[in-house]
């Protein structure tokens, strides 16, 4: 195999990051990717690039997972178990199943990254997480080079956590993922966020899958900045979900502090109203900041570094921790 050397990572991380790997890889089959894990094992796993914040420069091999591909794997009238590889861009996938009239993953349109890294995230939005039509995923354990099939209960998904997080973690890279979506009688979600909003501007009561995908890119376009015009990675910090005493606590001094309801114990509060209300919106330092529009997001406007960008958003958990009594952590992983 030829590696790359001191190669950039500019171009795969959206935080645009112009951090260094001592050696670089892409890897386009199971093949290539087995072959590899036999004679290397200082590597490390990078995919889409999306959930990442690179505050150094990475002294080993970095191995690119690219492979792609999707298939269909069995249908009957109401559903169908479609499998994408992990190279796969998650939003064209996305696009993929709603012009083939599968329904599910239409309220998770325009999130950044690669199919692969869908299940160790859990990513979601607007009401839809991945373990709602999560079948299962197939990975390889670094190790032996083995495949193993994860169904959704080896995941142990939680919000924004699964088993490759936590007790898996660096353990497996996943190769491939197998959802089960609707054919027909699709069950639509539109009451979260500004969805419904958004379908009766455009006098839609009605919605297809596709109005459902627009209607969720335009909400992201409105909030939050194309990775590929200013770097960022979304949402930055975890929405806290804290003990309902906590939440009492708090709003003897804010009293308009929004909340979600989690159980008869705990609830959830956004990250970006506690950001917004500790005056860190908008802010610049350098070429590093917080997005003007949503609070949520770190940005870098050029040349920022990751440790600018870490110890912005540092500064913003301390703040919060001092004024509010609430930790936030963070969603993005610290390289």
């Amino acid at each position: 195999m030829i590696f790359e050397t001191d190669f950039s990572l500019k171009k795969y991380n959206t935080f645009g990051i112009d951090a260094k790997a001592k050696q670089f890889k892409a890897i386009h089959s199971k093949e290539e990717l087995a072959n590899l894990l036999k004679n290397h094992d200082d590597i490390f796993i990078l995919g889409g690039g999306s959930n990442m914040l690179l505050t150094k420069d990475i002294e080993k091999l970095v191995v690119h997972i690219d492979i792609k591909g999707i298939e269909v794997i069995d249908t009957n009238e109401d559903f169908v178990w479609i499998r994408a590889n992990a190279g796969e861009n998650w939003h064209h996938f996305v696009l993929y199943c709603i012009e083939n009239g599968y329904g599910g993953i239409e309220n998770l349109s325009l999130i950044p990254g690669n199919v692969g890294t869908t299940p160790i995230q859990n990513i979601g939005a607007y009401g839809v997480e991945i373990k709602d039509t999560f079948f299962s995923c197939e990975a390889m354990e670094i190790a032996t080079q083995k495949l193993v099939t994860f169904n959704k209960e080896n995941c142990a998904f939680g919000y924004r956590e699964s088993v490759f997080k936590n007790e898996l973690k660096n353990q497996y890279i996943i190769t491939s993922v197998t959802f089960k979506l609707t054919k027909r009688n699709h069950l639509l979600n539109t009451s979260y966020g500004a969805i419904e909003t958004e379908l009766v501007s455009k006098n839609i009561s009605l919605p297809t899958l596709k109005d459902i995908s627009n209607a969720v890119i335009n909400i992201r376009k409105s909030k939050l900045p194309d990775p590929k015009e200013l770097g960022n990675s979304g949402s930055f910090f975890k929405n806290p979900i804290i003990p309902l005493t906590v939440y009492q606590k708090a709003t003897i001094d804010y009293p308009k502090m929004p909340h979600y309801k989690v159980s008869e114990t705990k609830v959830k509060v956004p990250a970006g109203w506690l950001i917004e209300q500790a005056g860190f919106k908008g802010k610049r330092f350098g070429d590093a900041g917080i997005h003007k529009d949503q609070a949520l997001v770190l940005v870098n406007y050029g040349n920022a570094t990751g440790e600018e960008i870490l110890a912005i958003s540092r500064d913003i958990q301390k703040t919060i921790f001092n004024k509010f009594g609430i930790s936030i952590e963070t969603e993005v992983n610290i390289i």
